[in-house]
């Protein structure tokens, strides 16, 4: 699953008439290096929330056959926050654990290594990155392979997980529901794993970061 409904304020004024995960960086926009990558690493299905100007997400990826994939819509009428965006989902997603990824990230990660990831007993598995400099303080700790809500080092959460549908089923169908108190609740049951990569990274938050990234994908220098 790709989460593209967010809004996507602080991108304004781009986002106004373009979606976020349509925002272009290297020549493609955001969500495409995700769809060609998952395509890449032997993914098939995938499904796509979205929200605001969701219309215009359609209408660019279709059914997802250019990229070699079968893609399925989970439209809101107001974004629903990612836990709750993922429940919305869930008829969609099936009963084995699914890939997540944030559509505002790029990312070097190899997503072919989750590809059929078992969780066991496990709710959940996340991939943490170093904390970037607009995210210092981090989100959680890593300690022999278990999330932890607290530690050192804290690290950022990437945006990229694994998840058991299992830890989505309380949630009531169009609820708002953000997904960090589902996870930190499961990790005080030891219910969280993780990982840390230290690869290519970004989050696409701002309108000078995107700019950024794009420079770096062309090769040219980026000024402010």
């Amino acid at each position: 699953m790709i989460l593209a409904a967010g809004r996507g304020v602080r991108l304004r004024p781009l986002t106004d008439s373009t979606p976020k995960p349509l925002l272009t960086v290297g020549g493609k926009a955001l969500i495409v290096w995700h769809l060609e990558k998952l395509a890449g690493a032997g993914f098939s299905e995938i499904v796509i929330n979205h929200a605001h100007l969701g219309a215009m997400i359609e209408a660019e990826l279709g059914d997802g056959a250019r990229f070699g994939l079968a893609i399925r819509y989970s439209p809101e009428t107001e974004a629903l926050e990612t836990a709750g965006g993922i429940a919305a989902a869930l008829p969609l997603l099936g009963t084995q654990p699914f890939l997540v990824l944030n559509a505002d990230i790029y990312s070097e990660f190899d997503v072919s290594a989750l590809r059929g990831y078992r969780l066991e007993h496990r709710l959940a598995h996340l991939v943490l990155v170093d904390n970037p400099a607009q995210h210092p303080q981090g989100d959680f700790a890593l300690e022999h392979g278990l999330m932890r809500e607290n530690g050192i080092p804290m690290l950022t959460f990437s945006g990229i997980g694994v998840y058991a549908p299992r830890l989505f089923g309380g949630i009531p169908a169009g609820a708002k529901v953000p997904l960090a108190p589902l996870l930190r609740k499961a990790m005080a049951a030891d219910q969280v794993s993780g990982e840390h990569y230290r690869g290519r990274w970004h989050d696409i938050g701002t309108v000078e970061r995107l700019q950024s990234l794009d420079a770096e994908l062309r090769g040219s220098p980026f000024h402010t």
